[in-house]
């Protein structure tokens, strides 16, 4: 975003507790001055300020999302490094080995629960001092910010609960040192607490528009309107790990078919070009899935957190020197895609329907070898969204001869929620709801009326009442099965099914296996794995679900990993 924050907030008095405002240690309390930096300029107090003009809405909103950009990183890092898709590369500093070993016992500059306590208390202070009443021509001048910075506190506080298992729930801000430390001393919540309270407190906020700011810092109008958490996509993942489906399907269902504003998939996919079913010579006929994931204008992208673009203006995403080969780090990448995510990848089937004729069609499955493309085994979303290059160096040469390239990190934002992963959350939700072949449907066909009629049972397609996506706006040109996008003509798949000799509870199990398992083939390096495996292992009351995968990281099972993470106690980071 350039300079853009920056400018703002210093043309403006405002309540920027920008700084760590919290320190919360387990058994004891942390200085005064480790919890509230009390001298520091970008501080003002309740007294000095006030929030009653459209200049002040605007700079508290953009100082919010200035306190965001400290934890956007860790939140790919803790839901990617720690689980089973990546692991270290030999040129891993410490910092990223130890979270890849979800070892914290050492202090690591990604952990500290201040940093999420400074988001807090920015949205605290803002909520409590803005003034409400205030119309002009008949509207509330400060509505969609306040619903805009109420979902900045539900999320800030939905991650840091998923990160430390239970937190403090700090509703008013926090200006002197006594304040901080009455804060260290409340109740800790857990996450059903956390989210149930949060549910109620953004719900009424539902349907208001938030804001748009229009061209900033370089960015267009389209683009500064996704700076913003839509309210429906949150309050439907409330849902979910708080395990109210119904609601989750409610919410997750009317953003993306809600009339005049419906979000079909698309049908951007990797697919084989084959000539006489020749895989040998075939080549990958690519949408760009992995560079849309990284576009900020891009329809897949609904919400992320603006970063900047210099270092001198502010916070940049460190994600891409982590990831990827640059000049930055002279090609030292920190992580790399593990054995597991090569064999997730390549275990899946790719499914192709050959015409033989105009009348003769049949299904033919790529071969695992033999293919001309590196990891094109299986689904092709790996090999479009990762490559790796050896090149030769001199020995004096300070580049590393390896480079890795992962087409999903973006330069100027850190993603929250894209298309994709709001269908397959529905998914999820429906699923554990009661409409498990609704659920499957979005894996294998996508939701359209004439799909849900074709392959629904009468009986789900009349009790479930999230079904409803009309042929007229979702068309075959726009809505498929999210697995079509890595593994070709999967509506006509019959090995990729719903086995019918299951009992019901077993149908639940089966199709939530495979959403999660969508869910790691489609969302691999963007921070999501080890959350989801924690969701479903807490709602089945079964740590294997997430011990087990990630203990496979590297192809053998590791015992002491396994061990560790048994006891959920350990999924969590000590706050520090």
């Amino acid at each position: 975003m350039k300079n853009i924050i920056t400018i703002f907030i210093k043309k403006s008095a405002l309540a920027l507790l920008a700084f760590p405002v919290m320190g919360i240690a387990t058994g004891a309390l942390t200085s005064c001055a480790d919890m509230l930096d009390t001298k520091s300029d970008m501080v003002e107090f309740a007294e000095d300020n006030t929030l009653n003009t459209p200049e002040d809405s605007l700079s508290s909103v953009l100082g919010v999302i200035q306190c965001m950009q400290k934890i956007a990183d860790r939140t790919v890092l803790f839901g990617e490094l720690r689980a089973d898709l990546m692991t270290p590369s030999k040129d891993a500093t410490t910092t990223i080995q130890r979270i890849a070993a979800n070892d914290f016992s050492e202090p690591n500059a990604y952990n500290k629960i201040s940093d999420y306590y400074a988001v807090i208390n920015n949205c605290n202070y803002f909520i409590e001092n803005v003034d409400t009443t205030l119309a002009r021509l008949g509207k509330k001048i400060f509505e969609k910010e306040y619903a805009a910075v109420k979902t900045y506190r539900a999320w800030t506080y939905l991650q840091a609960v998923k990160t430390y298992g239970r937190v403090p729930l700090v509703l008013q801000p926090l200006l002197t040192e006594n304040d901080a430390l009455d804060a260290t001393k409340m109740k800790y919540s857990n996450i059903t607490e956390i989210c149930n309270f949060l549910i109620d407190d953004i719900k009424p906020y539902v349907d208001t528009e938030l804001p748009q700011y229009g061209t900033m810092g370089g960015m267009d109008k389209y683009e500064s309107k996704k700076f913003f958490i839509p309210v429906r996509i949150l309050l439907g993942e409330l849902c979910l790990w708080a395990g109210r489906y119904d609601e989750a399907c409610s919410y997750f269902y009317n953003y993306l078919a809600r009339k005049n504003h419906e979000i079909p998939t698309q049908t951007n996919a990797e697919r084989w070009s084959v000539t006489n079913l020749d895989f040998a010579t075939a080549n990958i006929t690519s949408n760009g899935l992995a560079l849309d994931i990284a576009s900020f204008s891009s329809y897949e992208v609904i919400a992320g957190i603006p970063m900047e673009t210099n270092e001198f203006y502010g916070q940049m995403s460190n994600l891409k020197n982590i990831f990827k080969s640059t000049e930055t780090n002279y090609y030292r990448y920190e992580a790399e895609p593990s054995k597991a995510m090569f064999s997730l990848s390549a275990a899946q089937d790719y499914c192709l329907l050959a015409k033989a004729s105009d009348t003769q069609k049949d299904t033919v499955y790529a071969p695992k070898t033999g293919l001309p493309e590196k990891n094109s085994a299986g689904d092709l979303r790996l090999c479009q969204a990762y490559d790796y290059h050896y090149y030769n160096q001199s020995e004096t040469s300070q580049y590393s001869p390896d480079m890795q390239t992962i087409r999903k990190c973006a330069e100027s934002f850190v993603g929250l929620y894209r298309v994709q992963y709001i269908y397959l959350m529905f998914a999820e939700a429906l699923n554990r709801a009661g409409y498990p072949q609704t659920a499957f449907s979005i894996l294998k066909y996508g939701l359209r009326d004439m799909n849900n009629q074709k392959y629904i049972s009468e009986e789900e397609l009349a009790a479930c009442p999230y079904t409803s996506f009309s042929d007229d706006v979702f068309t075959e040109r726009n809505t498929q099965g999210i697995h079509a996008r890595g593994c070709g003509d999967v509506d006509c798949d019959t090995t990729y099914c719903i086995p019918a000799d299951l009992s019901p509870d077993e149908v639940t199990a089966y199709v939530e296996d495979k959403i999660i398992t969508e869910m790691a083939l489609e969302t691999a390096f963007e921070g999501k794995r080890f959350f989801d495996l924690m969701r479903v292992a807490l709602r089945r009351n079964d740590p294997a679900y997430l011990a087990d995968p990630v203990s496979r990281r590297n192809g053998e099972k590791d015992e002491a990993t396994y061990s560790f993470l048994m006891n959920t106690d350990n999924w969590y980071l000590p706050i520090q």
